[in-house]
């Protein structure tokens, strides 16, 4: 069940996003009630109490076992500088965190039959950045804010990393044709993450990371054509129903890499 502050955030997000989608539209021809939207809202309502409680507990603790090998003077050091310096470490960090977790779910069997639930969607918008097994999402978002929770970075800093978070998942997903120019490489947009979903051989295991592509540059697996992707989703038969995609992973397999050619 979403609380106050989450359903004012989702509201927001609706505000801002349909009107961009509704203006700017990468694909006219997507409806707004596009292919299996209401599972994806569900999955989004549903997740929200599995995903918090379960952050909260691997966060605690792990976070507690690994500062115990960070020196408490660190700590200090970490909090005196600028704020603007903090964010823009926890912001490459959270990230690089994400980008390992995120290749580790396309690389593990198992990993990614969870991931791929994500994966099954095949017309992407504003609430597609929803449609994920709750065990990714605590996952890789754990693996986001652990980094910087552990480092001792200050409150501030990770709530502004929290806020860029959300936002930019979401804009990534979303049905828009906003282009960043040169900054595509320096920031993520919906250009890059939309080739990401690409079922398409070239974009196989193509930009990984969250909020930041060059870490994808210097992993040599940065996938920018100029061009947009022409089909989402994946070969792998991922149910519709957000139940049936909850127990999927643990009776699925990922098909060979010669299943997914053409």
């Amino acid at each position: 069940m979403l609380g106050p502050v989450d359903f004012t955030a989702l509201l927001i997000l609706a505000l801002v996003f349909i009107p961009l989608e509704y203006l700017f539209p990468l694909r006219r021809q997507q409806k707004f009630f596009r292919k299996n939207w209401l599972n994806d809202l569900v999955t989004l309502l549903a997740n929200a109490v599995v995903v918090t409680f379960g952050l909260i507990f691997l966060i605690t603790a792990i976070s507690a076992l690994l500062r115990l090998a960070v020196p408490g003077d660190f700590f200090a050091l970490v909090r005196a500088q600028p704020l603007w310096l903090q964010v823009v470490e926890v912001l490459i960090l959270a990230d690089l965190g994400f980008y390992l977790a995120h290749r580790a779910f396309h690389a593990v069997p198992f990993l990614w039959r969870v991931h791929s639930v994500h994966h099954s969607i095949e017309e992407l918008d504003w609430l597609a950045a929803f449609r994920v097994h709750p065990l990714d999402q605590i996952l890789t978002k754990g693996a986001s804010f652990l980094p910087v929770l552990v480092l001792g970075f200050s409150d501030a800093a990770v709530l502004i990393f929290a806020v860029i978070y959300k936002w930019q998942s979401v804009a990534i997903h979303s049905n828009n044709r906003i282009a960043l120019g040169p900054l595509r490489y320096l920031f993520a947009s919906p250009h890059f993450h939309h080739w990401h979903h690409a079922n398409e051989p070239a974009a196989l295991d193509k930009n990984f990371a969250g909020q930041l592509p060059f870490l994808d540059w210097a992993f040599g697996t940065l996938h920018l054509p100029k061009n947009m992707p022409e089909v989402y989703g994946t070969h792998d038969p991922v149910p519709l129903r957000y139940d049936q995609q909850l127990i999927y992973p643990f009776r699925a397999r990922r098909p060979d890499v010669a299943d997914l050619l053409p």
